[in-house]
């Protein structure tokens, strides 16, 4: 068996570069040295608590330096991370907690309410991260871990049904924060990071947070995201790489027009990257322009520890696609009515978005049925409708569930959103399937407007008949000051379609 552990990405630069600079929050400074130190400190705490290796720890915290300590620090315990997300009531952060098995609780003073709450429903110890691990020795080193041993436990979104715990083992998120680094995103170590993007979430943690010390480079925490704060904090800071959600790239736009209306000068990046979500191609045009930089838009999920495909420099890139998939991974499109077996399908057609490789997930925590019909052949399913041109392009159509069928017809949402995304009064939209009597489902589109801007209903209505096949255009249409968000920033289309419904 092959020893492995996720901790290395913070061992390694400590050893290699350990003067060097590697979280900043606020006035704090962090070293790789210190850090790493930390780290350890707190690993001999929870073993002094009698956590052991393997055993599950859920930890509770925003984007702090406390965050980080304490997940390399349960790394290096030889346990696993159990990541609650910060927006949680106590009942929902408890059921992770239960369903994970975790039997401690880490969490930031900010939540000790939730975090201790959480515990004692579930049976755990709780425990204030703050000051964790000062009266103990470091360990020498992290625990002994095998490739193939558990290293985070993610729970999915349920943006369109329940949470489920992803299995991610060691490999899975060494190897994916290793590609995104140096294949995909092509950081270096004069980098800095702007990590806005929650580190709860799996697209922070590898993306942001392990490619970012995978290198050795400087993150720049943000506790919560702010846009005006943010772009203040990256001209301070020197911040040279962006990674968020297209939700972050909107209000950055938003924000960007009052700083430069107020004559005070906009970060100036390498690059950025976007996933999580679709990017609006509208959006993504605005933003090149505005910041004059590029946007790699990027495809993944939990289950692939997450990226899976993203545009990069030497395939080049195509707006409105998520580009190739990432080195030592495939990306193919299946036959999605073909259930039990995996049917690729030629280039240009639509069907359901397969993954292979180093990043697809070990399965669901205790959901044998659901891990047997997402894991076929080798294959992972990922329930997203898409397609791969000739030159290997992918681009992402749907999710299966979020697909509208409407009088017989299929209508991807997605498609929908591009178009009006191009409204000049609208900032955010989202498309939802609502039942109807007549024609099984009704397209329903629900936007939130720009600043300073108001949508007249049915002039919306009537421009998007000119823009749009008959079955697409969006007979319904709602006003919201502000879309569903869940703790990863993705839009609830579950939430407004319940709300819509009745």
């Amino acid at each position: 068996m092959t020893s492995l552990s996720l901790a290395s990405l913070l061992a390694e630069p400590a050893r290699r570069w350990p003067d060097h600079t590697a979280l900043v929050e606020g006035a704090t400074r962090v070293t790789y040295a210190e850090l790493w130190r930390d780290a350890r400190a707190v690993a001999a705490s929870l073993a002094a608590k009698d956590v052991a290796p393997g055993d599950r720890v859920a930890l509770l915290a925003p984007n702090v330096v406390d965050f980080v300590r304490s997940y390399f620090g349960i790394l290096a315990a030889g346990a696993v991370v159990v990541p609650v997300p910060t927006l949680l009531n106590a009942a929902e952060a408890a059921q992770i907690v239960r369903d994970s098995g975790a039997g401690t609780v880490l969490h930031h003073g900010l939540f000790a309410a939730v975090g201790a709450g959480a515990a004692q429903a579930a049976g755990a110890a709780a425990y204030d991260i703050a000051g964790l691990g000062e009266d103990h020795e470091p360990l020498p080193t992290f625990v002994t871990r095998q490739a193939e041993d558990l290293a985070v436990i993610f729970y999915t979104s349920g943006t369109t049904g329940a949470p489920k715990g992803a299995l991610l083992t060691q490999v899975n998120l060494v190897m994916n924060a290793t590609t995104n680094a140096f294949d995909s995103n092509g950081l270096v170590r004069n980098d800095t990071v702007f990590g806005a993007l929650p580190l709860f979430h799996t697209f922070g943690q590898t993306v942001a947070m392990g490619a970012t010390f995978r290198v050795g480079a400087r993150l720049v925490l943000q506790p919560r995201f702010n846009a005006a704060e943010a772009l203040e904090l990256m001209v301070a800071e020197g911040v040279t790489r962006f990674l968020g959600v297209p939700t972050m790239f909107i209000q950055l736009l938003r924000a960007a027009e009052e700083r430069l209306a107020g004559g005070r000068p906009l970060p100036r990046l390498t690059s950025c990257t976007s996933g999580g979500s679709a990017m609006p191609v509208a959006v993504l045009e605005e933003f090149q322009r505005v910041f004059d930089t590029a946007i790699y838009e990027g495809y993944g999920l939990s289950e692939t520890s997450p990226t899976a495909a993203v545009n990069q420099k030497v395939f080049g890139t195509r707006p409105g696609t998520v580009g190739h998939a990432i080195w030592g991974v495939e990306v193919e499109i299946a036959d999605a009515g073909v259930a039990d077996r995996i049917v690729l399908l030629p280039s240009g057609e639509i069907g359901e978005i397969v993954v292979r490789g180093h990043n697809v997930f070990a399965g669901y925590l205790d959901r044998p049925e659901a891990t047997g019909e997402a894991l076929v052949e080798g294959w992972f399913r990922t329930g997203d409708i898409g397609t791969k041109d000739a030159d290997g392009f992918i681009t992402i159509v749907d999710r299966r569930k979020d697909v509208i069928i409407r009088s017989g017809f299929n209508v991807y949402p997605r498609e929908v959103e591009e178009v009006l995304a191009r409204h000049p009064d609208i900032g955010q939209v989202a498309v939802i399937g609502i039942p109807d009597t007549e024609r099984g489902e009704e397209v329903c589109a629900v936007v939130v407007a720009r600043p300073g801007h108001e949508i007249d209903v049915d002039a919306l209505r009537a421009w998007g008949r000119e823009q749009l096949a008959h079955h697409k255009y969006p007979r319904l249409v709602h006003v919201l000051p502000e879309l569903p968000m869940g703790p990863s920033q993705k839009v609830l289309k579950r939430d407004l379609r319940a709300r819509f419904t009745q």
